[in-house]
């Protein structure tokens, strides 16, 4: 994995006030933004948008426009709400993100495939390398971008070819269920503060350039009083069932979910067959079971900003924070691509993980690919050490990026290291838990676990081997940083 910070894209720009009688030089608001490539795949990249305040009085609001050449498309986003035309994108504040402070930031996301770095950016319409508009390639004036004002109903309404959608407000379980049931491509979902009780399903899907948004402050609360009713013997909506899902995002690709909370559930987020969909900024705890869950084929996700703990209540050595794939056993109900579930490139960026998640705080099963775990925290009090549970991290994936994430380990639980691979076999056959990359992580084990990063097997993985860099870190282990040869 390399990392480039993308040249020529960042800027200061005064926010122009429209009463003529303030002086030109009256304290005010000053942002600039920052485009920087966080992860670089074959197909294409991620990077985040920083948009900061270095001026005297907070901002109301931020607009960010960019342009990205021929071959290259915005696949999803976060944090912002987005209106893309062709290779045009504009990105408008989310509801809970638009007033920065002086001396403060907010940053938002997007994944692109393709190689083509963004040009033309402009910040709330005047171009981001400062001076007078420009004529080309940014415009005058940002592109129209979605209202953030309340809807008059709490019943979807945008017409189908409306490019924006609208927003909609909800403040009740039965208005939520409402809109989620209806909702459509462009369209922000926005929660009240409150308790929302009840099982909450996601079956429509948002478009390419056009992703659907669920928000709410964290203040806003989805709690599942159930399971309840006879399940199917794989897990599909069902009449009648209701799983104990918080939320269940069920073949409903690209979606938004940010900023609310999901609590007392059997699981907390589950995401079935919808790749490209997005976890920002949101508080799971209190689950029976598993925080969230990346499943059936469900690639190109993220969860990112997120804080996971009190996980397996119920069942400790299934309470994982969060769950990429399947195991290979139950492949039969989820591996809907070639028999394999195939939950690809899902990345886990900027999270808080524990304390008292009861299994590994970030499982990897086998016959997915090509994730990233970066810039977490993990706590590791409480691991329960069922189920084979003992690790903050276990891959048998392949070709993972797991760095610069700290972990800490202290009584109670039981720990044996920081970071495990295993190497399952599946059928059909691929390397698990080969090919994986750590580098600059830092683990204190407390004085009880062993290896910072140990690796099973290394006659598994002769053509595809792990590499453990030497810029990761450990103190407080009874063995070392690692049983292989460290990489410089």
């Amino acid at each position: 994995m390399r990392h480039r910070t993308l040249t020529g894209l960042a800027a200061a720009c005064l926010l122009i006030s429209t009463t003529a009688a303030v002086p030109a030089l009256a304290a005010g608001p000053e942002l600039t933004a920052r485009i920087v490539q966080t992860s670089v795949w074959s197909t294409g990249y991620g990077a985040d948008v920083v948009v900061t305040n270095t001026g005297d009085a907070p901002s109301a609001g931020w607009t960010v426009w960019f342009e990205l050449p021929l071959g290259t498309v915005v696949t999803n986003s976060w944090s912002a709400v987005r209106a893309s035309d062709g290779g045009h994108h504009t990105f408008v504040n989310a509801s809970y993100n638009g007033i920065i402070a002086p001396g403060g930031q907010q940053t938002f996301g997007f994944n692109a495939a393709g190689s083509g770095l963004p040009f033309g950016c402009t910040v709330d319409g005047l171009p981001c390398a400062g001076g007078s508009v420009p004529t080309s390639p940014g415009p005058s004036s940002p592109t129209p971008t979605p209202s953030l004002s309340p809807s008059p109903s709490p019943s979807p309404s945008p017409s189908p070819t409306d490019p924006t959608g609208t927003v909609v407000d909800v403040s009740t379980a039965d208005q939520l269920h409402a809109a989620l049931a209806g909702a459509l491509p462009g369209q922000t979902i926005r929660m009240a503060a409150g308790e929302y009780h009840g099982s909450f399903l996601i079956q429509r899907a948002g478009g390419a350039d056009a992703p659907i948004t669920l928000t709410g402050p964290r203040t806003a609360v989805l709690v599942n009083d159930g399971p309840s009713g006879t399940a199917p013997s794989c897990p599909v909506p069902t009449a009648n069932w209701d799983p104990g899902y918080g939320l269940w995002v069920f073949a409903a690709p690209r979606w938004n979910l940010t900023g609310f909370t999901v609590r007392d559930a059997k699981k907390g987020v589950v995401i079935d067959d919808s790749p490209h969909v997005v976890v920002d900024g949101l508080h799971v705890h209190h689950t029976d079971e598993e925080g969230v869950h990346f499943r059936r084929s469900s690639a190109d996700g993220m969860l990112r900003n997120s804080t996971v703990e009190y996980t397996g209540l119920a069942q400790p050595g299934y309470g994982e924070g969060v769950y990429i794939g399947s195991a290979g056993s139950n492949w039969e109900c989820h591996g809907n691509v070639g028999g394999v579930d195939r939950s690809d490139r899902v990345q886990v960026v900027g999270n808080r993980i524990g304390p008292y998640v009861g299994a590994e705080h970030v499982d990897v099963k086998e016959g997915t690919f090509d994730g990233v775990i970066r810039a977490n925290t993990f706590d590791g009090r409480g691991i329960s050490g069922q189920n084979s549970a003992d690790s903050w991290v276990d891959v048998k994936g392949i070709g993972y990026t797991i760095e610069g994430n700290l972990g800490s380990f202290s009584a109670p639980g039981t720990f044996a290291n920081g970071y495990e691979t295993h190497n399952p076999t599946t059928t059909p056959a691929f390397p698990n838990g080969c090919a994986n990359v750590w580098r600059a992580n830092t683990a204190d084990l407390g004085g009880v676990g062993a290896y910072a990063i140990r690796v099973t097997s290394t006659s598994k993985c002769v053509g595809a081997p792990n590499v453990v860099h030497a810029s990761n870190t450990v103190r407080n282990a009874t063995s070392g940083l690692t049983n292989i040869v460290v990489t410089p």
